[in-house]
């Protein structure tokens, strides 16, 4: 099988791409390993549990924390994932001038049913590479949530799954213990 040479993209590269035009304003992509990604497009259970998290989470939290929804986040020189929801510290300008990097992040979820693979082999490895201290990756099709802890090279040296009769306790940026069954579907 014949393998063609890629051509990986940098930030800045990918940002002018977005704005020339190129690639349409409201396309779902993200830069991952300076390989541009469509994301798959989101379903009703899909939304509807990141915007249960987004309540949960706000109510509990409030203020302590901002709560970013599929907002980009900038890993390095060629990674803008967009994940579902990211807990941020608390920032006086919301992060207006530069999207938050990893030293911003408390937590970082991903809500998966179609993309579930894409998000295990692609996007889970950075968060790993990046140092992102905790990732929770919710499998819609198993109605389970994974968390994903201690980060070495391209992995999780802590990977749980939990159903949703279990509960978890969130470390950062409090003590918070969330009964999974007010999160999986």
């Amino acid at each position: 099988m014949l393998t063609l040479p890629r051509k990986k993209f940098d930030l800045e590269e990918y940002h002018q791409i977005v704005a020339s035009g190129v690639l349409r304003e409201n396309y779902s992509i993200e830069l991952i390993n300076g390989e541009i990604f469509e994301m798959s497009p989101v379903g009703f259970r899909h939304a509807a549990c990141v915007n249960k998290l987004n309540q949960l989470l706000n109510l509990q939290l409030g203020n302590k924390v901002i709560i970013s929804v599929q907002n980009p986040i900038k890993l390095n020189n060629n990674s803008e994932p967009q994940p579902d929801l990211v807990l941020l510290k608390p920032r006086d300008d919301f992060y207006a001038t530069q999207h938050p990097t990893p030293a911003d992040i408390f937590l970082l979820i991903e809500v998966a049913d179609s993309s579930i693979d894409y998000d295990r082999t692609f996007k889970i490895p950075i968060y790993a590479e990046n140092k992102i201290q905790e990732v929770w990756l919710i499998d819609l099709n198993q109605n389970l949530l994974e968390v994903y802890q201690n980060p070495q090279t391209n992995y999780y040296q802590n990977i749980t799954k939990l159903s949703s009769k279990d509960s978890l306790t969130l470390t950062q940026p409090e003590a918070l213990t969330i009964s999974l069954d007010q999160v999986l579907l």
